[in-house]
């Protein structure tokens, strides 16, 4: 295991599941250039969880808060002073939060049919799906700015945004893009669609990770246990880095620079993508 290529890896995992490019769509993209063997999945799986750690870090207050609603939730139901009309904006942001993941359980059933696209040998598929996150990006940037808050939200927005977070689970189509781009399209806020959508994404990591973390260790890719720790704090510190930059565009309005971007790279790829499958090459990044 390459110490070099599983830092690149790392920072290309830690800027990009906040940025709104896809994290999924560029590592299978590094990945694909750098010709990883059968470590990629155990990589992937450690630099996920170094960016769960990240956004746990950048939210805490309102995660915080939403644990604690979970339990005085609890209590209010069984002391029967619960009620669905005044909730504080983290307990309603909670449900929402439930109701949005619930979407995403059935659809892990055919986790296999998504995840083959990240090794199916050629990047065409996620230079589409780059093409398809820049569209949503551009038109998030030019929607017209909502008012609803946490205490707002409504489970049409959470089933919309969960719907969209399933469609994100293809490699190319950014989860945080998305999702932040759909509850845009709901009426949220830019602030609260942003951290509704990162806090949706906790679950959705840790429930892949689990999943995946049995079939990485079975391989049989020899680890480097000190190269996969690098790895993991050099995605958990660039995805906060990521997390307040994306924060501070978000504000002004620039999401548009990410639909440029993607929409530049999904080109790239299709480009390339065709080029390997009508030549026969393999373009290979050496360290």
């Amino acid at each position: 295991m390459d110490y070099i290529g599983v830092i690149i890896q790392g920072v290309i995992q830690g800027l990009t599941e906040f940025l709104p490019v896809s994290s999924s769509g560029h590592l299978s993209v590094a990945q694909h250039f750098m010709n990883v063997g059968e470590e990629s999945l155990i990589v992937s799986v450690v630099l996920h969880l170094g960016t769960l750690v990240a956004v746990m870090i950048a939210f805490f207050p309102t995660i915080w808060g939403m644990i604690k609603e979970f339990f005085l939730t609890i209590r209010d139901i069984c002391t029967r002073r619960f009620s669905w009309k005044d909730m504080n904006a983290n307990r309603r942001m909670m449900f929402m939060v439930i109701i949005a993941t619930a979407l995403l359980v059935p659809v892990y059933l055919f986790k296999d049919f998504f995840t083959s696209f990240e090794g199916d040998g050629d990047i065409i598929f996620e230079g589409v799906a780059f093409l398809f996150t820049a569209v949503l990006l551009f038109m998030s940037d030019k929607c017209v700015k909502g008012n609803k808050t946490g205490d707002k939200m409504k489970v049409g927005d959470a089933i919309a945004v969960g719907a969209m977070q399933c469609v994100a689970l293809f490699p190319g189509v950014s989860r945080s893009g998305s999702t932040t781009a759909t509850g845009m399209f709901c009426g949220l806020t830019r602030e609260t669609a942003l951290t509704f959508s990162f806090i949706l994404g906790i679950p959705a990591i840790l429930g892949g990770s689990v999943l995946e973390i049995g079939d990485a260790l079975q391989s049989e890719a020899q680890l480097d246990w000190l190269a996969l720790g690098i790895g993991f704090v050099v995605a958990a510190v660039v995805g906060i880095l990521a997390i307040f930059l994306v924060k501070l565009l978000i504000k002004k309005d620039l999401f548009r620079i990410f639909g440029i971007y993607t929409a530049l790279l999904g080109l790239g790829c299709v480009g390339i993508g065709i080029y390997e499958l009508a030549t026969g090459t393999h373009f290979i990044v050496v360290f």
